[in-house]
């Protein structure tokens, strides 16, 4: 829990239990299913619930937003940004039913009444929400064309509603289509790891 607390040293007793949890049960559940790569997994909160929760330093959702996290794998990062924002409702889909399977347990567990994990390709699905959530799923072209119908137009909060995605690497080329549309949060800007140094934020509003 240190490199979570070192970042958010605000959080509610709830919610550090919950990250506790987390921290403890993931590393079982996935030795039935292997959703995350053993070397991952040794790396859990760093590079995947404090990397799910770097969208926390930018977005604030509101109590009543609704946010559809499209290729969720293991819950990511869907299930730590639904513990740090309990007021607000997520959708978890994935086209893979062991993991959505494993995400309906993670919730069982740790008593998140605000998901409901969806199985279903995400170009499928007849859904709207405030916003949209990611993490290194597609290119973002593609990731654009499959989500942006199920986005609603609006204003909920101060950023406007959007498609919010975690990317890393080089990504001139793969933005290159939306040319000023999108704005990138580099994730150095909060964290100081080096894991983080290449990876952003994009952000495109509705």
């Amino acid at each position: 829990m240190d490199l979570i607390l070192k970042y958010f040293p605000d959080l509610l007793p709830t919610q550090l239990s919950r990250y506790e949890i987390l921290l403890r049960t993931l590393p079982l559940l996935n030795e039935k299913v292997n959703v995350i790569s053993r070397k991952d997994i040794e790396s859990l909160e760093e590079r995947h619930i404090l990397h799910s929760l770097s969208i926390a330093k930018k977005f604030s959702f509101d109590p009543g937003n609704k946010v559809i996290d499209v290729g969720t794998g293991g819950g990511f990062p869907g299930i730590p940004l639904a513990i740090m924002f309990p007021e607000t409702t997520f959708t978890l889909v994935d086209s893979i039913r062991k993991k959505i399977r494993l995400v309906e347990e993670l919730c069982g567990i740790l008593g998140l009444n605000n998901v409901t994990p969806v199985n279903q390709r995400m170009e499928n699905l007849d859904m709207n929400a405030d916003f949209v959530v990611s993490r290194a799923v597609t290119a973002f072209p593609k990731l654009h064309q499959w989500t942006h119908k199920l986005i609603r137009p609006g204003h909920s909060q101060p950023m406007s509603n959007g498609l919010i995605s975690l990317k890393g690497g080089y990504l001139d080329e793969e933005l290159k289509p939306f040319q000023n549309r999108v704005k990138q949060f580099p994730l150095s800007e909060w964290f100081e790891e080096s894991f983080f140094y290449t990876k952003m934020i994009v952000y495109l509003k509705k």
